[in-house]
């Protein structure tokens, strides 16, 4: 059955898309099968990356490794016993299909608490959470005191991944592997940033979850967009020579992909 990896937190701007189609495509890479499925139905971030890349690709006359995109499914209201939520059924029938013909099922969600991305959490093998190193996105995962150094209970979004948890455990199933990931992170070593390496430290022994690095903020992120492309395209479209930069980041989704440590994956690029 397919591992299934949820990218997800509840605040827009945290890297949850290029962070997920660096996860699925890094893994294509490496050989296994992966499909992969948008939850914002508004935005489609994700799923317009991927498109630029199909697009891109057929312009150039290329074939490179990729996930492998799905639409949810749609499903006859009338189908539904009362009390029933066309979501959670979308959703699942979703799943059903491809975790038997996948490796791993990658699911990107909204920057917003929705249904959907609920049920989601309550469904991930390992559970990605980007986030910005700032305690503005740090208080979507605790509250704490004015000066950020004592935590005065969860948040939101933890109790969300607290209920999903329990949801798994009365179903019999292994717990969530959740990692957060400081990601677009400043080259400087700021009082901000040690405090935000301490809180979540504090945070992490409290509610469960590891913290992990995520990537530093570059431009070539947002150059990679249109044209579906990422950090292990560059060499295959062209780009001989790679930057210090581009190597740095590189080095960060090498560091990010053994820190998920996602079964059956050996990162070898």
């Amino acid at each position: 059955m397919a591992h299934i990896i949820v990218v997800g937190n509840e605040k827009g701007g945290a890297g949850k898309s290029t962070m997920s189609m660096h996860i699925a495509t890094a893994l294509a890479r490496m050989g296994h099968k992966v499909s992969a499925l948008d939850l914002d139905l508004r935005q489609k971030t994700f799923g317009r990356y991927v498109d630029n890349r199909r697009s891109f690709l057929a312009e150039a006359g290329q074939s490179l490794p990729s996930p492998e995109y799905h639409e949810l499914p749609e499903i006859d209201p009338a189908t539904l016993k009362p009390g029933e939520n066309i979501y959670d059924h979308r959703l699942s029938a979703a799943v059903a299909t491809l975790e038997s013909d996948s490796d791993f099922i990658l699911i990107d969600c909204p920057g917003s608490h929705t249904r959907l991305s609920q049920v989601a959490h309550s469904l991930a093998d390992t559970l990605v959470t980007p986030l910005n190193d700032s305690f503005v996105d740090f208080d979507l995962l605790a509250h704490t005191d004015p000066h950020g150094e004592k935590i005065l209970g969860p948040s939101v979004y933890s109790e969300m991944v607290w209920n999903a948890r329990q949801l798994r455990a009365q179903a019999g199933l292994k717990p969530i592997d959740w990692v957060v990931l400081r990601n677009r992170m400043g080259a400087q070593q700021m009082v901000n940033k040690e405090k935000m390496g301490k809180a979540l430290d504090n945070l992490a022994r409290r509610i469960g979850f590891r913290v992990a690095p995520g990537f530093n903020e570059r431009v070539i992120f947002r150059e990679l967009f249109p044209r579906g492309l990422t950090l292990l395209d560059l060499r295959d479209i062209g780009v001989k020579q790679l930057n210090i930069s581009n190597v740095a980041a590189r080095q960060e989704l090498r560091d990010l992909l053994k820190a998920l440590n996602l079964p059956g994956v050996e990162v070898n690029f």
